[in-house]
Order: structure tokens, then sequence, then C-alpha cells
């Protein structure tokens, strides 16, 4: 295996301004958090991924510390193998919607619904943090599709 270069700052610096300063798996704001966002191998070195900007996405801490060095996870309602979101080939709003109360992120496609449940999308406290950022016009982020109510 190569040995794992150090991404510089200036490539970090491109990933983060494509992001929008989003975590590119749960929509969290780098702006508001207390710890700069890590810049995530989309395809991990231990799958064969490289150090391109090409394969490389912002991501907070906890859903990079999730992905880890997966790619695939299991998709609850078929349970079924299907690949992780890859913020370079899908489109978000194509896998993902938040909930009537834009507090949960919903899977809508096997690739959604896996990837919500392998990064923890919805886990307690984002959504506390969701809902305070909610109350104070900073949540959800602009842009991202609502679901409507039933």
């Amino acid at each position: 295996m190569p040995p794992h270069r150090k991404i510089s700052e200036v490539v970090r610096q491109q990933v983060r301004q494509r992001a929008s300063s989003l975590c590119e798996y749960c929509h969290a704001s780098e702006q508001w958090q207390y710890v700069q966002f890590t810049v995530d191998h989309v395809i991990p070195i231990a799958q064969g991924g490289v150090d391109t900007i090409e394969n490389l996405a912002l991501a907070c801490f906890h859903c990079n510390r999730r992905k880890a060095d997966k790619i695939t996870a299991i998709d609850p309602q078929f349970d079924a193998q299907v690949l992780l979101f890859n913020p370079r080939q899908d489109i978000w709003k194509e896998h993902f919607i938040w909930s009537g109360d834009v507090l949960s992120i919903v899977g809508i496609t096997p690739t959604g619904k896996a990837t919500v449940l392998a990064l923890g999308l919805n886990r307690e406290w984002v959504i506390n943090i969701r809902a305070a950022d909610r109350a104070i016009g900073r949540h959800p982020p602009i842009g991202d599709p609502i679901q409507q109510a039933e």
C-alpha cells in the first residue's frame, strides 16, 4: 500500500469551498461547530482510493469516523449490501430528504437508507443540535429538500 500523504491546506480549502462548508453526508454546517471538519477519502485509501480532490469530501468528525473505510452498507428495507452515498458521484437530494420537522434525514433510496443507518445521520446528539439550530434559523441548509406532510 502506498504511503498516505498529508493533504495540503490548499486542497483542504478547495474541498471546503466546493462543499459550501457543509458535511457532505449529514449536511451539518462547519460554521457552527467547535471543531473544524475533516477531509474524507470517499473511496478510502484501504479500498484503493487516492489523495486527489476528485476522491475527497468534507465530513464532520462523526460522519468521517463512522464511515471509516466503508464503501458499502446494508439497505435495511431489502437487507442487501449497497454502495454508501458518494458525494463525488451522487446528488444528495436524490438520496435524502429532511423529515417534516427538519430534524431527521430520511433516506429515499437504498443507498440513502443504508447511509443514514451506517453513518448514524440521525443520532440523538445531532438531532438536538438541529433542533437548536432550527430555533435560531440556522437549519436546514438552504436548498435541501424537506419531506411533505402526508
